[in-house]
């Protein structure tokens, strides 16, 4: 396990690229879930500040709030309600350009302008999602979705 995240400037490619490797050997042989989640929300926090990132873990019938970075946050999100309650109902990543045209958005804060979540599935079974919001319009696009998705798959 490293605890050292070299971080680079660049196009958001070039900072996903670097940071992959980087991610992959954080959180190989640590066992920890919260830990690795805590780990990656920093990671990414850091490496592109963006405004809120964290972690939902699937409990029973909700998403419960875990590791995240960034302000206060929801503490419980039913299935299918909101982006993140959405990206675990349909098993698939939602990206939103503007979280005010998105119908039943939950706004945890009136700063958050886009958002992108992505589900974390193991066994074919949604376990959780990463939710990272954004306090600019159309911060997110096929990059992000790309390589959290690719994250996603080491957690």
């Amino acid at each position: 396990m490293s605890e050292h995240i070299t971080l680079i400037t660049g196009s958001k490619e070039e900072k996903y690229t670097s940071l992959l490797p980087q991610i992959k050997a954080l959180i190989d042989g640590e066992s920890d879930v919260v830990a690795n989640l805590a780990n990656v929300s920093a990671v990414l926090k850091s490496a592109f500040d963006f405004f809120w990132v964290g972690f939902y873990l699937v409990k029973e019938d909700q998403l419960v709030l875990g590791p995240f970075q960034g302000t206060v946050a929801c503490t419980r999100i039913a299935y299918g309600r909101g982006v993140c309650g959405t990206a675990w109902k349909e098993e698939k990543p939602v990206l939103v350009p503007d979280v005010m045209e998105f119908p039943g958005h939950i706004a945890c804060s009136s700063l958050s302008k886009s958002e992108i979540v992505i589900p974390l599935i193991k066994e074919g079974k949604v376990w959780g999602v990463l939710d990272i919001d954004s306090d600019l319009l159309n911060d997110f696009d096929e990059t992000d979705m790309k390589y959290l998705s690719l994250i996603s798959t080491y957690l």
